[in-house]
């Protein structure tokens, strides 16, 4: 019968994550100060930075900048649009009776 997977409270994670992000010591290290496996931790880092990704502020402002370009980019692309319409309702409107 397979082994069921141990499960790890919030709080635990959250700290061990911590330990490796902000303070910098190998998943390695801090399995060993909590009596982990490595893999474990390494899985536990790369899921948050992953769901992380895209919080910190330059990452928001590059996103967003990228929006604003589509943004104007489809901005011009309607008026241009909106132009020859104008242009040829103006020379249908002329050859009617």
């Amino acid at each position: 019968m397979a082994k069921k997977p141990r499960i790890y409270p919030p709080e635990l994670r959250a700290e061990v994550v911590r330990a490796v992000v902000e303070d910098g010591k190998t998943p390695a290290q801090v399995a060993r100060d909590f009596g982990l496996v490595a893999e474990t931790v390494r899985n536990w880092v790369k899921a948050e930075k992953s769901k992380n990704s895209g919080t910190t502020d330059e990452a928001r402002a590059a996103i967003d900048r990228a929006r604003l370009q589509e943004m104007e980019r489809r901005v011009q692309e309607l008026e241009q649009e909106n132009a020859f319409l104008k242009k040829a309702a103006a020379f249908f409107a002329k050859e009617l009776p």
